[in-house]
């Protein structure tokens, strides 16, 4: 059920400059935002050569052919040189019926990434929470530890201090990605301390084949690794993707340190924007289903 994929794009300037790293966050967040630039990316997909339907094309392939004719219109900004081709892996979570691409390997610098799955797809009622009130929860998580890269999926309700409205369709990209970063500390804070950690760079929709996705991203003064924690200028780059199913929001984020946005941000953007919600199947968990069961 392996299948891979080839991400290549045109030269574009960089958004990421290790000269602001001394300057304050929301300056930061002013001059990553301006240096942003638009460009287009192509996908082309080598399935598994065993289908699995009576049609000969299985899931996995249907995600795929989804992904390659609309990946692009999301991160326009992307970058990677025009020779380099990105190798991607796929990961569909049947669970939570939900599917995106990761990076694997960068042929032509002859880089390979180095995943760990340390949160296998779990439902929602089992999934560690992200903050003391455990709306938002982590269902699955992929860690890359050696180049400090890190590609989740969670789950929570929408927050009514931002998303006042039960119609999707009035709701703002920014008022989203307010809403899921409200929920995302583990600390005790408020949710205006929470956002506080955060400074929004970009937010925008999409509606593709009929389903609205809420794409962002951010910066976080704060990181996982007790090296970056002792240099106060050193940041988080984030990278995420929203969209809402039966009243629960499923956001995928990745994210890596600033200082390495510049090599692995690309490959992040790319995730993200594959980021896709499928039809559930016999094996969908809802979340509204048993909210507080733990086993």
């Amino acid at each position: 059920m392996a299948a891979t994929a080839l991400l290549s794009s045109p030269p574009l300037p960089s958004s990421s400059n290790p000269s602001i790293l001394s300057t304050p966050l929301k300056k930061q967040s002013k001059i990553l935002w301006n240096q942003k630039k638009c460009g287009k990316f192509r996908v082309c997909s080598e399935f598994c050569k065993e289908p699995t339907t009576q049609y000969g094309v299985s899931r996995r392939d249907l995600t795929f052919i989804a992904l390659s004719s609309s990946l692009s219109l999301i991160f326009p900004f992307s970058v990677l040189s025009a020779e380099e081709e990105l190798k991607m892996g796929s990961s569909v979570d049947d669970i939570n019926a939900y599917s995106y691409l990761y990076p694997i390997e960068m042929p032509s610098k002859k880089f390979v990434f180095k995943w760990v799955e340390t949160r296998k797809p779990e439902r929602y009622s089992s999934a560690a929470p992200l903050s003391p009130d455990a709306r938002l929860r982590i269902v699955s998580e992929r860690v890359d530890i050696i180049d400090n890269l890190i590609i989740s999926v969670s789950i929570g309700p929408p927050n009514s201090q931002f998303l006042k409205s039960k119609e999707k369709s009035t709701w703002s990209a920014k008022d989203v990605a307010d809403s899921v970063l409200s929920d995302k500390s583990a600390l005790r804070v408020t949710s205006t301390q929470r956002l506080a950690e955060s400074s929004l760079l970009d937010a925008h929709a999409s509606v593709i084949d009929g389903e609205s996705y809420w794409y962002y991203d951010y910066l976080v003064r704060k990181s996982p690794t007790k090296a970056a924690a002792q240099e106060p200028n050193l940041f988080r780059h984030y990278v995420a993707s929203t969209a809402e199913r039966d009243g629960y929001l499923y956001t995928l984020s990745a994210s890596t340190l600033g200082k390495q946005w510049e090599k692995m941000g690309p490959s992040l953007e790319k995730t993200v924007a594959s980021f896709r919600l499928l039809p559930p199947t016999e094996s969908y968990v809802p979340p509204y289903k048993d909210p507080w069961r733990f086993w």
